[in-house]
């Protein structure tokens, strides 16, 4: 086993130590709705990165809006996650908050952020993606769609 292999797995444990302790945050009940919020974008960025994603950004905002996290997947794509966290799915799986109009937001400030000096380079191609958690008695449910708008 090179030296490579064994920091890719020290980076992979690290993931997943990182991903544990979130989890056990996010299950307390008593944490506030903002706080949920919060710990699901930090839970899904260090998810995604177990997966050997390249976050490049995280919570990028203009006075139209903000996005959750930006990474680049393992093949290079640009990828633009909305991140959407509930508690339960009473009022509505998590999904169906990125509507129509949330999506021109986030088309819309995906492109500010791409046309900053700092965002540009060449992409493989660039893509939205949405991540819910849903929050369940002792459990937690992630999905993640691809190319979901």
């Amino acid at each position: 086993m090179t030296q490579h292999h064994i920091n890719s797995l020290h980076g992979y444990a690290d993931h997943q130590r990182t991903i544990a302790s979130i989890r056990s945050l996010l299950l307390d009940p008593g944490i506030s709705a903002k706080r949920v919020g919060a710990l699901g974008e930090t839970y899904v960025a260090a998810w995604l990165a177990s997966r050997g994603w390249t976050i490049l950004d995280r919570n990028w905002g203009t006075r139209y809006g903000e996005l959750d996290i930006v990474g680049a997947d393992p093949e290079g794509i640009l990828v633009f996650v909305e991140v959407k966290t509930r508690r339960s799915t009473t009022f509505g799986h998590a999904q169906e908050a990125v509507d129509s109009r949330k999506q021109a937001h986030l088309r819309s400030v995906a492109a500010q952020w791409m046309i900053a000096p700092e965002h540009r380079r060449s992409r493989a191609g660039i893509r939205f993606d949405v991540v819910t958690l849903t929050l369940t008695d002792g459990g937690l449910s992630l999905r993640h769609i691809p190319g979901a708008f």
